[in-house]
């Protein structure tokens, strides 16, 4: 079995330095320190896929596509590999991910395992729509800052692992989202989605994030985040670090303590005053105490991800100085119900932190009212 391999090697770069993507604005990703991140979101991939192929004595070789936008990263990973022929710019464009993805169909590759974001998959959509690729199924390693479409996985290991149940024939195929944000209205903290169309790819749906979806706008959830707001409040310190992460849950808790809140950012809070759109660094330099200092998160709607989904600014490096017992994770009944499979997943770019966070973990859902839900 021949799968096609296409990362995108800019993917995800604004995150941690706080630019809510990539798109347009890599020079100023660049500046303020932003590293690639989509290189190492590969490599695990291809270590959990090589781990597969010994466990299950599979027969895969990985076709991908020239220079950084694949075979800098397969050549050290013990797969067999071969790359396919194709022009691919210097500084990577939307045009490199059409032409890669045609190329890499015209080779005969019908399953592409692609590393990116939500633009990555929207790209390969438009390869799709203009060059007939029929029969393409593919599959997305998260990479980006948004990641809204239904076409990832939750982390690169699930990616090997749904690579398996194609190869054994264990797996049919399906349509997902590709949702796509306006990435300038977000920096300017403007919430803009559409859908943009539909991919296939493998049916495991234990692997996959689903798409995301709005909280719904009623009198019942207003009430329900404010009944959770007041009571976080409550339980503040005086002289504690909060570190506020996206979303209308989390805002409504700003509101309470009278400050402005970015809807789309993640904010710092300290002793009545608010650093606002905060990045990694930001945090790390801001922070005195990470002894006096909690995070205040809310699940994305639908998927359920707590970390690594347009809150990269809350990075390995803050969680594992803050530690699980410091963490305040916001959810309305409504909006957990709706949690595909019931539980919270993360996806931080660390393993070491990722398996940190997994087990169970208090839920505020209303006043005084807990869930213990189980991470993933």
């Amino acid at each position: 079995m021949k799968i096609g391999l296409l990362v995108n090697p800019i993917a995800g770069m604004g995150g941690r330095v706080g630019l809510k993507g990539t798109d347009g604005v890599l020079e100023e990703a660049i500046a303020r320190g932003a590293t690639p991140v989509a290189p190492g979101r590969a490599s695990e991939f291809l270590q959990a896929l090589r781990s597969v192929i010994d466990t299950h004595a599979l027969d895969i070789e990985v076709v991908t596509c020239p220079g950084k936008m694949g075979a800098d990263v397969v050549g050290d990973a013990g797969v067999r590999y071969s790359v396919v022929s194709v022009e691919v710019g210097d500084m990577t464009s939307a045009e490199d991910t059409r032409r890669c993805t045609a190329a890499l169909h015209a080779e005969g590759i019908r399953l592409l395992v692609f590393v990116g974001g939500d633009g990555t998959a929207r790209d390969i959509l438009d390869a799709v729509r203009e060059h007939g690729l029929e029969g393409l199924v593919v599959l997305g390693v998260p990479s980006g800052v948004k990641m809204y479409s239904g076409v990832f996985v939750v982390n690169p290991a699930d990616a090997a692992e749904v690579v398996r149940l194609v190869a054994q024939g264990a797996t049919t195929t399906t349509e997902f989202e590709v949702m796509d944000a306006d990435e300038r209205a977000f920096r300017e903290d403007r919430f803009v989605i559409q859908l943009y169309g539909y991919l296939q790819g493998p049916s495991v749906p234990a692997r996959f994030q689903g798409a995301k979806q709005a909280s719904p706008e009623t009198v019942d959830e207003h009430e329900a985040q404010e009944a959770i707001a007041r009571y976080v409040a409550e339980l503040m310190i005086p002289d504690g670090y909060y570190i506020l992460g996206p979303g209308t849950t989390v805002r409504t808790l700003a509101e309470v303590l009278g400050v402005k809140k970015t809807t789309l950012g993640v904010d710092l809070y300290h002793g009545g005053t608010v650093h606002n759109d905060v990045n990694e660094e930001d945090i790390l330099r801001l922070v005195d105490d990470f002894e006096r200092t909690w995070i205040v998160v809310s699940p994305i709607g639908h998927q359920g991800m707590l970390f690594g989904r347009g809150n990269q600014q809350i990075s390995p490096r803050v969680i594992e100085r803050v530690g699980k017992d410091r963490i305040y994770v916001l959810c309305t009944p409504s909006k957990l119900r709706d949690i595909e499979g019931g539980t919270l997943k993360v996806d931080t770019g660390d393993p070491t932190v990722d398996e940190m966070l997994r087990g169970y973990i208090r839920v505020i859902t209303d006043y005084n009212e807990f869930r213990l839900v189980r991470v993933e």
